[in-house]
């Protein structure tokens, strides 16, 4: 069996969430957790404009997550550590007979941060495969969803501090990691970027998830955060990472285009140097979910380029709380792909149970 990861624009079922509960990324009073879950349920019920929304919700948070978001939201209870759907939650795949996968990296907070709890996260993907009846794929490769992000075509980008980070796999080499994602995503071309943004190797950062970076607006194109204020100390990794992709090219053998997404004029809150980008948007069926941050000319300049890369529409957020807490609106969504519904539903649920598992 050969399961490929098709690309963020193919078309999609639904759009797995998971609502915030209550600890350490919450925050430490009222006002801090209804803005996270304000932000949350913002991203959910604008993605459910598109396309149906499946949340996660902790137990203890049903009943915030019930005043929050719109009715057209299917709610499912499971208990959570934290709510970043994209990297507690399966990839999923579609395999060359038309199944859905799903596949379960091992999640270990990051690199085993030390103010991350994960036992009850690293059970959330099995949780989402058995719930989408997806053939449940796990994979020994401690890594999250937005560490990578494909064309769709066999082309996968990466980052060498978080796939070989010795926090998360400390004997990994670059041939191990290739091989386990030409075996997961069917990814035949691995481009090695060297690093992620600054601010994302603070504490609670991920070391360098590459979809705060870039992400392909089609095969053979890449959408890059842009950052041009010398002052700031990705002017410099912006370019660095450029340096590498101009270099390589796609598994057809293209080189890349560029399509640069000019970062905010915001350059520091009360933390330091911000991390803030337009490269961690969620693309949906006929949309695109953007981030913003209550800066009318760059927000909207940014939508701008994102609706001209895929043709669609852009309705734009304020991320800045979902920012604050470590990621953005790629970071909290995870997109579930449509498969062959030329298939009796009844024969594509058999075949995603009977499909053979990964070793």
């Amino acid at each position: 069996m050969t399961w490929t990861m098709p690309a963020e624009w193919a078309p999609q079922d639904r759009v797995w969430m998971a609502f915030p509960r209550v600890g350490n990324t919450l925050g430490d009073d009222a006002e801090s957790a209804d803005e996270a879950r304000n932000a949350w349920a913002a991203v959910a019920n604008a993605v459910a404009g598109f396309e149906p929304v499946t949340m996660v919700v902790d137990p203890s948070a049903l009943a915030e997550a019930r005043r929050r978001l719109s009715g057209e939201i299917e709610l499912l209870e499971a208990p959570l550590d934290d709510y970043w759907m994209r990297d507690i939650g399966p990839t999923f795949v579609i395999g060359d007979d038309g199944a859905l996968g799903a596949i379960d990296w091992t999640f270990n907070g990051w690199g085993a941060n030390a103010w991350a709890t994960w036992e009850r996260d690293d059970r959330i993907a099995g949780f989402v495969a058995e719930s989408a009846s997806a053939v449940h794929l796990p994979s020994t490769l401690v890594n999250e969803g937005g560490a990578i992000h494909v064309d769709g075509e066999g082309t996968v980008l990466v980052t060498e501090t978080v796939q070989l980070d010795p926090r998360r796999n400390p004997y990994a080499t670059k041939e191990r990691v290739e091989w386990e994602l030409k075996r997961t995503l069917h990814a035949t071309n691995v481009i090695w970027l060297p690093r992620g943004l600054t601010r994302d190797y603070e504490s609670a950062g991920t070391r360098g998830h590459v979809d705060m970076v870039a992400s392909f607006a089609r095969p053979g194109v890449i959408l890059q955060h842009w950052q041009d204020d010398a002052s700031h100390p990705d002017y410099a990794v912006v370019r660095q990472i450029r340096a590498v992709l101009e270099q390589a090219t796609d598994a057809a053998g293209r080189p890349f285009e560029f399509i640069d997404l000019p970062a905010p004029t915001t350059l520091q809150d009360d933390e330091g140097y911000v991390d803030w980008n337009y490269a961690n948007h969620l693309v949906v069926n006929g949309g695109v979910i953007a981030c913003g941050y209550g800066e009318p000319d760059a927000d909207g300049r940014a939508a701008g380029i994102l609706a001209d890369a895929y043709d669609r529409e852009v309705v734009t957020i304020d991320a800045r709380p979902i920012l604050a807490r470590g990621g953005g609106i790629h970071c909290i969504t995870q997109q579930q792909p449509s498969i062959d519904t030329t298939l009796p539903v009844v024969e594509r649920v058999l075949r995603a149970h009977t499909t053979d598992r990964f070793a």
